[in-house]
């Protein structure tokens, strides 16, 4: 058997072995067409499905057949014949002829769609040119039928020559066809669709459960790295603690004195155990962060004691390498409810990076403002009008650095992404900052991006609402 898919059956879909008349054509339509050939030649047109369904009928009684049903007998007579015609097979042929008692016959004819018979046409009662008088037949079935008046009123039955009735019956099978036609060729673009659609709604269920399944791996595989990173980390602080700790007990002489090599040798390990020790507390972070295991201590900060803090801390380093570190706020800037140590971070976090990409004699700038935040009105048109403003800290952190490209702007918030990731790039550093900085500005209900600084430099853009929203605390 022929298959377009799992579900998808093309001979269902076109009927091959069920195709019924019922199915292919409307049956208001049909009764219309029926109607116009009675009306055309006042000969009664009847329509019936392979099951013997009536589907269409165009006729009025004839007023012999109304006498003769007044008589017992006839009644009896007129439904026997009817009921033989109803049941008649059209034989081999599909057209054959069944007499009436009356003198009158009815033509059975076989309705056929692509080689297959789908009903049968029932043309009559009508009266054959050559019948001129009551037959005896009609005249015995019932002593209470008169001769006179069953002859006047056979009569005034449609008459039709043979040839006549098959130029009728074909021409009416002619346009069945083309309704069949139509009617079939609608069906199976009906079904052709909704198996589509079906096939379709089933791939995407599939493809859906495949997500599922993949995501729910790789969201074990991102908690089994969680914590494997927070169990390592944790771990290995221990014992890095130590060594920073002898170290810095050697470099103070404690133990004795030190050779000058000694001595740079002790320093050595110390900053590598410092920036080892950093890298920990990042992966420590991002892993709290990752899981929701962060708690902040939110409360009212003075988010200018924390630039200045900043500033003050990484001033050394950037004079160190030459470059200048600004620090652009006004007075009076609003306070923030957040963390404070936590905010520290952040800004920390990206002054260091400017530090680290901006070449000597080059400069960073920590500038804070509290701006107008329409975005919530942009949409209410004017109702914007009556809505109240809210104020929101936007702060900028600009170097004139080696900047970052347009294509990586998003990226460099991914952990350990980093824009040259080669073995032998020039910067240092594990691509965890700006992730955690990412997650801590959320947790603050604040955003981040970068803003396009051409020709050259970077410039983070941070903003917080004045009020921080509701449940931050519970971070």
């Amino acid at each position: 058997m022929t298959s377009a898919g799992p579900d998808v059956d093309i001979e269902d879909i076109l009927l091959a072995d069920r195709l019924r008349l019922e199915d292919l054509v409307d049956r208001d339509g049909l009764r219309e067409l029926c109607a116009t050939f009675h009306a055309l030649f006042g000969i009664s047109v009847r329509i019936y499905s392979s099951e013997g369904t009536l589907l269409a009928d165009a006729g009025s009684e004839q007023e012999l057949c109304a006498y003769v049903n007044g008589a017992t007998q006839g009644r009896l007579a007129c439904a026997s014949t009817v009921g033989a015609v109803k049941e008649q097979d059209p034989g081999p042929n599909g057209d054959v002829v069944h007499p009436c008692f009356t003198g009158a016959i009815y033509r059975i004819l076989a309705l056929e769609y692509d080689a297959r018979r789908v009903g049968r046409l029932i043309i009559g009662p009508f009266l054959p040119t050559n019948v001129a008088s009551a037959p005896a037949s009609l005249l015995a079935i019932d002593p209470a039928i008169a001769q006179e008046r069953a002859q006047a009123l056979l009569l005034k039955m449609p008459r039709a020559k043979p040839e006549t009735v098959t130029r009728i019956a074909a021409h009416l099978k002619a346009s069945l066809d083309l309704i069949l036609f139509s009617g079939h060729k609608a069906h199976v673009t009906s079904k052709m669709h909704l198996a589509s659609v079906r096939e379709g709604y089933r791939q995407l269920e599939e493809r859906n459960v495949r997500l599922q399944e993949a995501f729910d791996r790789l969201r074990e595989l991102d908690r089994l790295k969680s914590n494997f990173l927070a169990t390592v980390s944790h771990e290995l602080r221990t014992p890095l603690t130590s060594i920073i700790g002898y170290s810095e007990m050697l470099s103070e002489g404690l133990t004795g004195d030190l050779t000058a090599e000694q001595k740079d040798f002790v320093k050595t390990i110390h900053d590598k155990g410092e920036q080892l020790l950093s890298l920990i507390m990042g992966l420590l972070d991002l892993g709290k962060l990752e899981s929701g295991t962060m708690r902040m201590q939110m409360r009212q900060v003075r988010i200018g004691a924390v630039f200045d803090e900043v500033v003050s801390t990484l001033t050394p380093t950037a004079r160190k390498k030459g470059v200048v570190l600004r620090l652009d706020t006004p007075n009076g800037l609003a306070e923030l409810r957040g963390d404070p140590e936590r905010l520290r971070q952040v800004f920390l976090n990206l002054v260091e990076n400017g530090i680290k990409f901006t070449p000597p004699d080059g400069s960073i700038t920590l500038q804070a403002r509290m701006v107008e935040d329409d975005s919530m009105n942009s949409d209410m048109d004017g109702v914007s009008l009556l809505a109240p403003s809210r104020s929101r800290l936007e702060v900028r952190v600009m170097d004139t650095g080696i900047g970052i490209p347009l294509g990586e702007r998003e990226k460099v918030f991914d952990a350990f992404y980093q824009v040259d990731s080669s073995s032998t790039r020039e910067y240092g550093g594990t691509g965890l900052g700006l992730s955690i900085v990412k997650r801590l500005v959320e947790g603050h209900g604040g955003k981040i991006h970068v803003e396009d600084n051409a020709p050259n430099g970077t410039v983070f853009v941070v903003s917080f609402p004045r009020a921080a929203p509701n449940g931050v605390e519970a971070t």
